[in-house]
């Protein structure tokens, strides 16, 4: 008998494991009602409870990673106006970040506020979602954030190895055109859903993605063993922020890619020597003009 049960628990633990394994996000996911009046609190406590096992219980690649290899990932779901009862307004601030090899640092691949949220939700309903139809904005828009953080992720360990997320987000896209919700169409803004995955996905900017690539597994992956070799690649992977500027100034993606590097790039440089200094600083300041006096504080430093 206790053979019997212990047998069970060893099976049931090998269960839990894969399950953990199999999973590719770590979300933290918070709904905040601050803005809103109303005493009626326990609907959004429940949709965050929702929120959350929606993105971490489903399988989202076909891909097993390692507890460590998760993704960390945070969305806060602020709504700042309730329309009706179940129809609610607000925004949500994404952050994902990429685990940088033998080091306890994660790097932040994107951070960004979407201001053009609106959903349906009814407290109790599931929430899901379904790729071959656009059935809630809310899972619609969650979901293709978690193809993109997937796609920057794998961006960054294989060149060009985002695209079959890329693609996946780009069909969101694609069957939302037909929605009533702002986001998701060309024409209504020049930074939304769509222009991401467009820039994403269109070679014009592929010399972005090619940076994504150099700039972690050949830059900061290098540098927790060689420091001085690791930074090279990172000014090396700056030229290919340099050339997509120079034929494409001004693009979302490169804006993107800017906040989630910026200070990360000038901590990188503080300890260089003065001569990579400069030559960072010239670089940073070309692809990133309007932030050129953050750039000084590099050539500042002792």
């Amino acid at each position: 008998m206790y053979m019997m049960k212990r047998l069970f628990i060893i099976l049931m633990a090998g269960i839990l494991a894969v399950n953990i394994q199999a999973q590719e996000l770590n979300t933290q996911i918070a709904v905040s009602s601050r803005q809103v009046e109303g005493t009626e609190r326990e609907i959004y406590n429940t949709l965050q409870t929702a929120l959350y096992e929606f993105l971490n219980n489903k399988k989202w690649s076909s891909y097993d990673f390692k507890i460590e290899e998760r993704l960390e990932c945070t969305m806060l779901v602020n709504i700042t106006d309730r329309v009706s009862s179940d129809v609610f307004k607000g925004t949500v601030n994404l952050v994902s970040r990429r685990p940088i090899y033998r080091s306890s640092y994660n790097s932040v691949m994107i951070n960004y506020i979407d201001k053009d949220l609106q959903f349906n939700y009814v407290e109790g309903e599931p929430v899901e979602f379904i790729e071959s139809a656009f059935t809630s904005n809310l899972t619609g828009t969650l979901a293709y954030y978690t193809y993109i953080f997937l796609g920057l992720d794998f961006d960054s360990y294989t060149k060009f190895g985002g695209t079959p997320f890329y693609e996946k987000a780009q069909n969101i896209v694609s069957m939302a055109q037909n929605s009533q919700y702002n986001g998701w169409k060309s024409f209504e803004s020049q930074k939304n859903r769509y222009w991401l995955v467009e820039n994403l996905l269109n070679n014009s900017y592929a010399p972005i993605r090619e940076f994504l690539y150099v700039y972690h597994r050949q830059g900061l992956d290098i540098m927790a063993e060689d420091v001085e070799r690791g930074r090279a690649s990172i000014t090396e992977s700056l030229e290919f922020l340099r050339r997509s500027y120079r034929d494409k100034p001004g693009s979302f993606l490169m804006q993107l890619v800017m906040d989630a590097k910026r200070e990360e790039l000038i901590n990188i440089y503080i300890g260089a020597p003065d001569t990579e200094k400069v030559k960072a600083v010239n670089l940073l300041k070309e692809i990133d003009p309007g932030n050129s006096t953050k750039y000084q504080r590099i050539l500042d430093s002792k």
